[in-house]
């Protein structure tokens, strides 16, 4: 089989392209002829444009979650927003307790920060997940004490696909008096999330997951919650994040949450087609094994492994179609991913998972096409490793 001239791409839980009608919004306020100027330089119409447009995007991303457009900050991506909402709220918070409750397959950018936050004479707990990556509302009731004062748990996993009960796990941090952290990474323009109704005081986002520009993000701040800075110079976004707002970038984020929230549904149903075909196409193949079962994650990660065949070798021989062994972020580690592994899956198996993941810009075509060559490529390499 000849390779393609690009390969098919199924790694949209890492990225996902540019929407066009965002790049196109984004160059409006790049060049000399466009609104380029500081969004604070308040003494001037270039600035006030730019700061119209700041805030048109902060409603629209606002939009996206039921929120108060003051209650979003603008950050660098979800993995600031993350180190925001843990340390800036332990910090600030430190005088009411000084524990923090998380989960063992959470992303890196909020294991990291609570281990640093531990450095800090914070103590964490650690809860384990179900076998479907689910946290329960009775597990969290338990790990509760009287110096907690922040839960942070994930809405959707970006491994497996699995999704939490968040209304359940903060009503029940909430009952406590804990506050309540939910990285949405993963989870914005895929799932409902109200803030206005659902028990969550900070809330993480990210525009490149949602076909808008890398480097821009956000963190919902509920009003009352105290955060401290962590960047300080200018005292921007009230003083929570401090530095010149990238007003095309924060355009982009806008657009895109916008052109989500008007086609959710309609992504949502293109992904469900997708993904059913896809796994009718996988399902027949020997020693295939889902890491979650149907139902218990979103619709456009697919988290697969095989038994009997070198992962680094399956991921080798694919070079015709991008995907990912376990997460993005730990693509250079030859371990075991940590999700699949507290999970219960066995090394062997989670060393040869693919994680599959499909966008609003795939196709029947990139489905057919990749369930061909992941056919084809576990054949001969079972095929190789035990001759007839």
């Amino acid at each position: 089989m000849s390779l393609p001239a690009t390969p098919i791409y199924m790694d949209y839980a890492a990225t996902t392209p540019v929407d066009p009608r965002v790049a196109q919004e984004m160059a409006r306020y790049l060049g000399l002829d466009g609104t380029f100027a500081n969004p604070a330089s308040r003494s001037h119409m270039l600035g006030w444009l730019a700061e119209q447009a700041v805030e048109g995007a902060r409603r629209q991303v606002a939009d996206l979650i039921h929120a108060d457009p003051r209650e979003i900050v603008w950050t660098s991506g979800a993995t600031e927003a993350d180190n925001l909402a843990l340390i800036g709220f332990m910090r600030a918070n430190r005088a009411r307790g000084r524990h923090l409750i998380t989960s063992c397959i959470e992303h890196k950018a909020i294991l990291d920060t609570a281990a640093s936050l531990e450095q800090e004479g914070f103590e964490v707990t650690l809860l384990s997940p179900d076998r479907n990556g689910r946290i329960t509302p009775e597990q969290l009731s338990r790990a509760l004490r009287p110096d907690t004062i922040l839960v942070s748990l994930m809405a959707v996993n970006n491994e497996t696909g699995s999704r939490n009960d968040i209304d359940a796990l903060g009503r029940v941090a909430h009952e406590h008096g804990a506050a309540f952290h939910v990285d949405a990474a993963q989870a914005a323009g895929k799932i409902p999330l109200n803030v206005e109704t659902q028990p969550i005081d900070l809330l993480s986002l990210s525009a490149h997951k949602v076909y808008g520009p890398k480097g821009i993000g956000a963190l919902y701040v509920r009003r009352g919650t105290q955060v401290a800075p962590l960047i300080h110079g200018g005292g921007h976004e009230r003083g929570m994040r401090s530095g010149t707002l990238p007003t095309h970038q924060i355009v982009g984020m806008g657009t895109a949450f916008a052109l989500a929230r008007a086609e959710r549904e309609q992504d949502n149903r293109h992904i469900a087609t997708l993904r059913t075909r896809l796994v009718a196409k996988l399902e027949g193949l020997p020693g295939l094994h889902f890491s979650i079962e149907e139902g218990y994650g979103v619709a456009n990660i697919l988290s697969v492994g095989f038994d009997d065949v070198d992962g680094q070798a399956l991921l080798m021989e694919m070079r015709s179609l991008a995907t990912a062994s376990g997460s993005a972020c730990n693509s250079a580690d030859v371990a075991p991913s940590y999700v699949l592994k507290a999970l219960g899956i066995p090394s062997s198996r989670a060393l040869a998972t693919l994680r599959l993941s499909l966008g609003r810009f795939s196709s029947e075509q990139d489905v057919d096409g990749a369930a061909d060559i992941i056919t084809t490529t576990l054949t001969r390499l079972r095929s190789i490793k035990s001759p007839a």
